[in-house]
């Protein structure tokens, strides 16, 4: 399977089983685009316009790239199987109430009609225990803590790393930890805590003051930039200064129908000193007026194709700088499981609640329909856990076809269930979304090459 695309004028043909990224010329864009097949009636519709020599040599060097397994590969994975359940990770919902009521949230934390509850320090341990005891032979497991706002809860965040550290050595498995947050409680000593613990941060900032402040707002109704931005610019600065081992960060943004020029907002966090940025589309039901629709697509696509122009202008400005979307690894990227899965809720990934209960993840908690059991007697429905594992981009029907499915792993499931109901079939618009992005992280990764090429 081979997708051919543009983008800024070049001429791009992905084959989408050995991921293997072709730059061509006029002449092999015209056979690969066309029904190739080498039939003589083929050459001689391009012999009005190329020499027999070139079209001989194009067709040549084709053929090599097919039978080196670089171009019409076939599926490597047509009989693939998930591998029964195993907890890689657990994301720990310690707080139920946020400091900001920021309106586009799915989670309603910091509204007045949200129920605010924290973790206590209980729940989270029998949280850590279950991860040691359902991940199996897995040497590596991951914490995420989530919210609302997690560090509201920080007594309980720094009580679980330690305790989770200590049980992890126990059992010959390191754990990683990763904590969500807007930026509003990083005191000195919350940062000298996830620095010391080498925890990664996602820290959260739309971008340029206005775009923040539309959505990001105090239980008060004012715009929290303003004190948001100095906190997080302090904590990078410490992170950047920081000797020895350290967590990775993020900015991490949103990005509405309201602000589809998010190229710009991008532009903003990178001469603010943010050299690792990510800006997601805002996920919401279709009536929310902030929603991304139809309609928007072609500024979408647009806006991408002018983010990659201005990422590269900004990497070539500093190598640092990365764009979380377009890091795509051709040669080594992630495991089979999570190219056909991708994050592995409902059965490798969890979420928990701050009473212990069970969920496929953060975005399902609270649904009764996805609950699927407590930290205190382990998983009881083990057939809807069957239910996750057993969608992958071979059971769902507008995967198995598509060349971008070993990269998107078939899409969130939340995202699918909130558009069509269901997990199994992922939402138009996301997929829509997401195959544009990746064709330009692909053209971003093809001209990295050359600036680095360059260089070297």
């Amino acid at each position: 399977m081979i997708h051919c695309f543009t983008v800024h004028g070049a001429r791009l043909v992905l084959d989408a089983h050995s991921q293997s990224l072709h730059e061509v010329d006029g002449l092999a864009w015209e056979i690969l685009t066309g029904e190739f097949s080498g039939r003589p009636e083929t050459v001689r519709v391009l012999q009005e316009r190329y020499p027999a020599a070139e079209i001989e040599g194009a067709l040549g060097e084709i053929e090599i790239l097919r039978r080196q397994g670089l171009l019409f590969a076939p599926d490597p994975h047509p009989d693939y199987q998930p591998p029964p359940p195993e907890v890689k990770a657990l994301c720990l919902y310690v707080s139920h109430h946020c400091n900001l009521a920021c309106r586009y949230c799915f989670a309603r934390a910091g509204r007045p009609d949200t129920v605010r509850k924290l973790m206590p320090s209980g729940v989270a341990r029998r949280a850590v225990d279950l991860l040691i005891s359902e991940s199996g032979a897995r040497r590596h497991v991951e914490i995420d803590f989530f919210g609302g706002e997690p560090l509201l809860n920080f007594p309980v965040v720094r009580d679980t790393i330690r305790y989770a550290r200590e049980r992890g050595e126990a059992a010959g498995k390191r754990v990683g930890f990763t904590v969500t947050t807007n930026g509003l409680l990083l005191t000195p000593e919350v940062r000298r805590f996830l620095l010391k613990n080498k925890v990664n941060v996602v820290l959260s900032l739309d971008g340029r003051p206005e775009a923040h402040d539309r959505w990001r707002r105090t239980p008060g109704g004012g715009g929290s930039h303003r004190e948001v931005l100095p906190k997080i610019r302090e904590y990078v600065r410490e992170w950047e200064a920081c000797r020895g081992s350290r967590g990775y960060y993020y900015v991490r943004g949103t990005f509405t129908r309201h602000n589809l020029d998010f190229a710009e907002d991008f532009r903003y966090l990178v001469e603010q000193g943010f050299h690792n940025v990510s800006l997601e589309p805002v996920v919401a039901p279709q009536d929310e007026e902030y929603a991304l629709r139809e309609r928007d697509l072609p500024r979408v696509r647009a806006e991408y194709e002018r983010l990659a122009t201005v990422y590269l202008e900004a990497f070539q400005a500093d190598a640092r700088v990365r764009f979380f979307h377009f890091e795509i690894d051709l040669d080594a990227g992630p495991c089979l499981p999570k190219r056909l899965s991708g994050c592995g809720a409902g059965h490798a990934y969890l979420a928990v609640d701050a009473d212990g209960g069970l969920f496929p993840c953060h975005q399902f908690v609270g649904q009764s329909r996805f609950w699927l059991g407590d930290v205190f007697s382990g998983v009881a429905r083990t057939d809807l856990v069957d239910a996750f594992r057993q969608t992958h981009v071979y059971t769902k029907k507008e995967c198995s076809d598509c060349w971008a499915k070993f990269f998107c792993s078939g899409g969130c499931h939340a995202h699918a269930f909130l558009e069509n109901g269901s997990i199994r079939h992922p939402s138009w618009l996301g997929c829509a979304t997401m195959r544009h992005r990746l064709e330009c992280a692909l053209y971003v990764q093809a001209r990295i090459s050359e600036i680095t090429g360059s260089k070297s």
